[in-house]
């Protein structure tokens, strides 16, 4: 039987290797190299976390919230290599989240 720790470092290799994983470092590197826009998606992501975390909770954000979350969001989007970011970081985490999902249809 194969030590279990050493498929996970045989999957972490083979995620380094998938086009979604290569295209978010290209993303993260260029989104590196500016450090407003990098701040603003810093600020965009922590608004998102929070709101998630009291929605787990049930709670509930305010419409203002949301909106002020919507329009930064928008904001934010009108820069290609936000974008860019965005979206190469959206399909990777849709890999380990298909991953996620495996392991836990796996252990039910």
């Amino acid at each position: 039987m194969q030590n279990v720790y050493d498929i996970a470092h045989e999957l972490v290799r083979s995620l380094k290797e998938t086009d979604q994983f290569k295209n978010y470092k290209a993303a993260k590197a260029k989104l590196d190299s500016n450090e407003q826009l990098s701040k603003m998606i810093a600020d965009l992501q922590e608004k998102s976390m929070q709101m998630q975390a009291r929605m787990m909770t049930g709670e509930k954000p305010s419409d203002e919230e949301m909106q002020q979350y919507q329009s930064l969001y928008g904001i934010v989007l009108q820069d290609p290599l936000a974008a860019e970011y965005l979206q190469s970081e959206m399909a990777f985490s849709q890999i380990v989240a298909d991953i996620y999902g495996i392991i836990g249809d796996a252990v039910k």
